[in-house]
């Protein structure tokens, strides 16, 4: 079976193409040190719910819609090789938290070990 990590962040609506930008770059700098698959994709049918949902676990602004975001790897031993390489590569110098057209403050991740899998 594969591994996966996922992310669930808020992203201001006027920052979605820059957002875009931003995940077009990521995805080929990870795609190039050996993930399998990197999706990113902006809420379409997302509502709030009464309990829990999307827009509550980011704490959504009025202005904002949820980003839901993940990167298939081989297993979890290749997803910390591959991540180790991409943080050390160049291209994504000057990318920290200032430079992000979102708040990281609220973004949510992990990594995950499918238990179902076609």
């Amino acid at each position: 079976m594969s591994y996966v990590d996922g992310y669930v962040l808020p992203v201001p609506k006027a920052n979605v193409a820059a957002y875009r930008k931003l995940a077009r770059k990521a995805g080929k700098i990870w795609m190039e040190h050996g993930a399998l698959q990197y999706v990113e994709t902006i809420a379409d049918d997302v509502k709030p719910g009464k309990s829990t949902s999307f827009p509550q676990s980011v704490k959504l602004k009025p202005d904002e819609t949820v980003a839901f975001s993940w990167i298939v790897f081989k297993s979890r031993k290749h997803r910390d090789k591959v991540n180790a390489l991409v943080m050390k590569d160049p291209r994504l110098d000057g990318m920290g938290p200032q430079a992000m057209p979102f708040d990281m403050k609220r973004m949510i991740f992990g990594g995950f070990k499918p238990i179902v899998q076609f």
